[in-house]
């Protein structure tokens, strides 16, 4: 998926980010601005740019007379989107996705606890509105459709949670949402069981019972991460 917006520097991040990821360019290796400004065909204030980004993203750091360096992947910033959307597109995209399904795990029930005591009418309204979306789009291999919902429902959730820390990882969670179903580790329709749930998590938000919202989105997830047992073993 190309990068939207972003120019002559973005199709050389589109290559570029995903063959650092896989494990093309292994930690320590140096790559040369020169070289890679005429591999890709574009200028050098391009590829600087294009390694400003990768930089921002601790993939790589720049050094005076050595080049530009892939640093290890413990230091990466395993919580930028585009990071995500890059590794998920590899073949590390089963570990991945079970990684980001726990961190979903710890997260998400706590958040919709939280949820319960914290939304308001408006957030309240807008869970339920998504729920029902989910619904009518559950049948008929509408996965794209489905998505655009379930992604709303999410991010709704972490941020009437009231805890900024949690609303920021809306992003991390719509980047998994949307893996899930552009690599096709979802099945061909939802499960009844799990739509069902999201109906009822927004039902226990909107009337503020915050160990049922919180008991019910953990049913979700734990549903999520075995349906990974399945499709992505």
């Amino acid at each position: 998926m190309s990068t939207p917006g972003r120019g002559l520097h973005g199709r050389v991040l589109d290559t570029l980010g995903p063959a650092i990821t896989a494990g093309e360019y292994p930690p320590g290796s140096v790559l040369r601005t020169d070289e890679l400004a005429q591999h890709f065909e574009v200028s050098r204030s391009v590829m600087r740019e294009a390694v400003r980004v990768l930089e921002s993203m601790h993939l790589v750091e720049s050094r005076r007379r050595v080049g530009v360096t892939v640093r290890p992947k413990s230091e990466w910033n395993v919580y930028d989107p585009q990071v995500i959307r890059w590794r998920l597109a590899g073949a590390d995209r089963p570990h991945q996705l079970r990684s980001l399904t726990v961190l979903r795990s710890a997260v998400e029930p706590v958040a919709a606890g939280l949820a319960a005591k914290h939304a308001t009418p408006e957030q309240c309204a807008e869970l339920t509105e998504c729920a029902l979306g989910m619904v009518a789009n559950s049948r008929g291999h509408r996965l794209e459709q489905y998505l655009v919902h379930d992604i709303s429902f999410h991010r709704v959730i972490l941020t009437a949670s009231g805890n900024e820390m949690f609303a920021r990882l809306g992003d991390v969670v719509a980047e998994v949402l949307a893996g899930r179903t552009h690599h096709e580790v979802m099945f061909e329709d939802p499960d009844p069981a799990a739509v069902t749930l999201h109906v009822q998590v927004a039902e226990a938000v909107r009337s503020g019972d915050g160990t049922r919202a919180e008991q019910l989105t953990r049913e979700i997830t734990m549903g999520a991460l075995q349906e990974l047992d399945i499709l992505a073993p």
